[in-house]
């Protein structure tokens, strides 16, 4: 018993179609693709951002020696420092004055002792004791006076450095702090510059790496347009900054899928 086959066949320039391009697909995909023209690159740090890191890592601690310093201001000696060189030449002066204030006082007792008939008497020298005892309390208060006041003032002054120093630890960290700020924000802008070139100059290489796929792409859309005898709409496979992963398996997927619709309609039988 005769078995009778029917077989639809495309016309022929689409068969010749469809053999070209899947030549052309064999040879493409046989070889892999070199992704490392367009693998991710991630731009270094720049210059600025080196600077900053390294100001960053020695300002540790900067406030250490204002703090030390402040320390030498403070404390049971921390006066010393401060005191006026010429002090004890000021006293000294006063004092002499002083004495000779004093002596001079003395001879007034004994000029009055002359007066009146009583020199080297018992009388004059009550008076000469009396006077000698207050002028040697006046002459130790007044040396007293005058080591206080610059105690005092020295005092003062160190805790007066003492608060300076105490600011300039605060201050310097601060400034620091400025300065590697600046730098940061302005290198990471360059870094950020020099990554977007590096992105770019990806992206135009991933491009170049997938035109032959996206026009056979274009092409297999086109035929299965002609077989089909209905008008196809190309859909690109290529998007902005995908992985290249991510886009090696749309172009694989797209491709079979295309071949598939080219050749599928063809291939009934009947038997």
């Amino acid at each position: 018993m005769a078995v009778q086959q029917t077989q639809a066949l495309p016309p022929q320039y689409v068969e010749d179609l469809q053999k070209d391009y899947g030549t052309q697909l064999t040879a493409l995909t046989t070889s892999p693709l070199d992704t490392s023209k367009f693998a991710p690159t991630v731009a270094g740090q720049d210059a600025l951002q080196t600077q900053a890191a390294s100001l960053a890592g020695s300002g540790v601690g900067a406030f250490a020696p204002y703090i030390t310093q402040a320390g030498a201001y403070s404390g049971p000696s921390g006066y010393q420092g401060f005191m006026s060189p010429y002090q004890q030449d000021v006293i000294d002066t006063t004092l002499s004055e002083y004495d000779t204030q004093a002596a001079a006082g003395l001879q007034g007792i004994a000029d009055m002792a002359t007066r009146s008939g009583n020199l080297g008497g018992g009388r004059e020298g009550v008076m000469r004791s009396q006077y000698q005892n207050k002028s040697d309390l006046n002459r130790a208060l007044l040396q007293s006076g005058l080591l206080q006041q610059g105690f005092t003032q020295a005092n003062q002054l160190a805790n007066q450095a003492f608060t300076q120093q105490q600011g300039l630890a605060g201050l310097v960290p601060a400034l620091q702090q400025g300065d590697i700020s600046t730098l940061g924000q302005v290198g990471a802008t360059q870094q950020a510059q020099a990554q977007a070139q590096l992105d770019a100059t990806r992206e135009a290489n991933r491009l170049e790496a997938y035109e032959p796929y996206e026009r056979l792409g274009y092409q297999g859309q086109g035929i299965a347009s002609i077989a089909s005898g209905a008008p196809g709409q190309y859909q690109s496979s290529v998007v902005p900054n995908p992985t290249p992963l991510q886009t090696a398996l749309g172009v694989g997927s797209t491709l079979s899928g295309i071949y598939g619709n080219i050749m599928g309609p063809y291939r009934t039988r009947t038997n």
